[in-house]
């Protein structure tokens, strides 16, 4: 299966790490890419140094400057053909993202629709890039606001979503006039060289230069300092930890650059005593244990009243025995692999400091083994019991862990809710109007997404996506979160034959 995966998106056993459009002889280090599902080398791909880091931050430079000029909605055409061409390759693409980084088949496919919902998305929105029209102070004078593209944008992915996080930011930047620089995680190379072959494949269709999607894979040292200082970049989207982004955001606002950040989530939901308790289980198993508990999104702490912990409990434990763990390219499986040994240790690790500080384990958490267990990197997804004020509480680790917390009273579910350093998504499961209001008012969640009988998993496109706090701040995707891609000038035009000043002052020449 593997080889015709590769083959049908066109790579090979040795792919260049550096590309504008077309690939470029490489002088970096040779990277392996190890699926988590087996530990076995799919391919390999000869990194970028310092000498293509200038050739592609040229051509994409130059790019720009042809890019702009072409009128938003025949970018907005581009993307639509870039749209279509994912949708022609979404089996391979989505199965490519499970060999990968380890989702199981349907999320690796849904990773792809993510892709083209975002394309489909910017298409409408490269018509719809308006300004506002003001009522000037001064007599026969016309005041209005315009975007226009910002330069070359940097963006900087995560392995969890590997190629969906990558198209929120670059069907924005490609309607919005910008060309795009992409640094991948080094954890999942092949899906980003694979979706620059299927992007290039519309460009050379439609004669469009060479720059305006780029790619560079490298090391830190090589590409990523590089690019996060680069002041020819006046704009980088990162997705990552909340140290790296701490750096970023220090690095490129010292240069006075712009950035967006998309950083760590601690998210959880409130369950309450009026909650349907089906439909609670349900959206809990899936935000816990989605991409084996990988997701920015993944439902960590569950904030439950008293008098239904132990039914929601139950329901949850019957739940997580259904879960079968294994290959995620074999149907029927619904959690695959962590991403490598070192997610395994780091999730023990966190499970041993639970019991330290006074919780229980009350399902899970064991590495498994024998057969394809055996590359050390599968888990069974786990559920403990906790108490709000337990410092791991108040962290995020990467991993399949499920924190169970009790409380009496709403106020004191939203004060346990809010008393995270992350805000990134939430949501309460109740059917109390006046709960669910509470939730979503100025006392309720701090995040900056939150839900009402849906599960904090999930997000859809047409909403900007982005979380408060430690999270950073950014917003990508749907809404207007397009106007962080672009440059906001104001304009005043005086149409009359006199010329009033400022603050009634009067110069008499």
């Amino acid at each position: 299966m593997k080889k015709s995966i590769l083959k049908e998106l066109g790579l090979k056993e040795i792919e260049a790490g550096a590309r504008s459009g077309s690939a470029l002889e490489c002088s970096g280090n040779i990277m392996e890419s190890i699926s988590p599902i087996d530990g076995n080398v799919i391919g390999k791909v000869h990194c970028a140094g310092r000498g293509e880091y200038e050739k592609v931050l040229q051509t994409a430079g130059e790019a720009f400057q042809e890019w702009r000029k072409i009128p938003a909605p025949q970018r907005g055409e581009i993307v639509r053909q870039i749209g279509n061409a994912l949708r022609d390759k979404k089996a391979a693409l989505g199965a490519l993202v499970t060999l990968e980084v380890g989702k199981i088949r349907a999320e690796g496919e849904g990773e792809v629709q993510e892709m083209i919902d975002i394309a489909d998305f910017a298409v409408g929105q490269s018509r719809m890039l308006y300004g506002l029209s003001m009522h000037s102070e001064r007599p026969d004078h016309r005041m209005y606001e315009q975007w226009h593209p910002l330069g070359p944008t940097g963006v900087i992915t995560a392995f969890n979503f590997p190629v969906a996080v990558w198209s929120w930011n670059a069907m924005l930047c490609l309607i919005a006039g910008n060309t795009v620089i992409w640094k991948p995680s080094s954890k999942a190379p092949l899906t980003a060289i694979a979706t620059m072959k299927i992007m290039r494949d519309v460009m050379i269709k439609n004669n469009l230069p060479e720059g305006i999607l780029n790619l560079l894979i490298g090391s830190r040292e090589e590409v990523g300092e590089n690019l996060i200082q680069d002041t020819r970049v006046p704009l980088i989207s990162a997705t990552g930890s909340v140290p790296m982004g701490r750096h970023i955001a220090k690095t490129v606002a010292g240069r006075l650059g712009k950035s967006i950040l998309e950083l760590g989530g601690n998210n959880g939901i409130i369950v309450t005593e009026k909650a349907d308790m089906d439909m609670s289980v349900r959206a809990i198993l899936f935000g816990a244990v989605g991409t084996a508990g990988q997701r920015c999104t993944t439902t960590r702490r569950i904030i439950v009243q008293e008098s239904v912990q132990e039914k929601l409990l139950q329901g949850l434990i019957r739940a997580y025995g259904q879960v079968k763990v294994g290959n995620p390219l074999k149907e029927g499986v619904l959690m695959g692999p962590l991403i490598d040994k070192e997610a395994v240790s780091a999730m023990q690790a966190a499970l041993k400091e639970v019991e330290k500080q006074g919780g229980k384990i009350l399902y899970g958490g064991e590495v498994l083994s024998g057969g394809i267990y055996d590359s050390g990197t599968y888990v069974s997804p786990c559920i403990c019991e906790a108490r709000a004020d337990m410092p791991l509480v108040r962290e995020e680790t990467f991993a399949p862990i499920l924190y169970i917390i009790p409380y009496k009273e709403i106020s004191e579910a939203i004060h346990y809710h809010n008393d995270v350093p992350q805000g990134l998504s939430s949501a309460i499961f109740t059917d109390s109007i006046r709960e669910a209001e509470y939730f979503l008012s100025y006392k309720g969640s701090d995040c900056g997404i939150a839900n009402v009988n849906i599960g904090t998993s999930g997000a859809e496109i047409g909403g900007a996506f982005g979380g408060e706090k430690e999270t950073g701040g950014g917003r990508e995707s749907g809404s207007d979160a397009w106007k962080a891609y672009m440059r906001r000038q104001t304009c005043t035009i005086n149409w009359s034959e006199e010329l009033p000043l400022a603050q009634g002052i009067r110069f008499e020449l």
